[in-house]
């Protein structure tokens, strides 16, 4: 599977899903933990992929997503945005909102 086919799969598959240097236990930059941080405070699963596990996905992702930085999270397939978005809605309160909606769709995670 070619590594575009494989990023679509899992934004597909998961109605939650943050990109992001290393795990939500273990975050390998600053950016990503205070990102998983506000997520994880939403209290609702979602699926994580290390980018540093995975260079292909580290390489085209910024171009799929015409959004150069990393972390990035994706609900319902579209790009919400990274770390000082997401910091952002969570602050004012929208980013509960929005994951709360879309948990009821979330059964997978990569």
């Amino acid at each position: 599977m070619n590594t575009i086919k494989k990023i679509k799969d899992q934004i597909k598959k998961n109605p939650i899903i943050i990109y992001m240097k290393g795990s939500p236990e273990s975050p390998s930059c600053g950016f990503s933990a205070q990102a998983v941080q506000a997520l994880s405070s939403c209290g609702q699963k979602f699926a994580y992929v290390d980018i540093l596990q995975y260079p292909d996905i580290r390489s085209e992702l910024p171009k799929y997503a015409d959004w150069p930085t990393f972390p990035q999270l994706w609900i319902n397939g579209n790009l919400i945005g990274g770390c000082n978005i997401i910091l952002e809605l969570f602050e004012n309160g929208e980013l509960k909102k929005i994951v709360s909606k879309a948990s009821k769709n979330n059964t997978n995670v990569v």
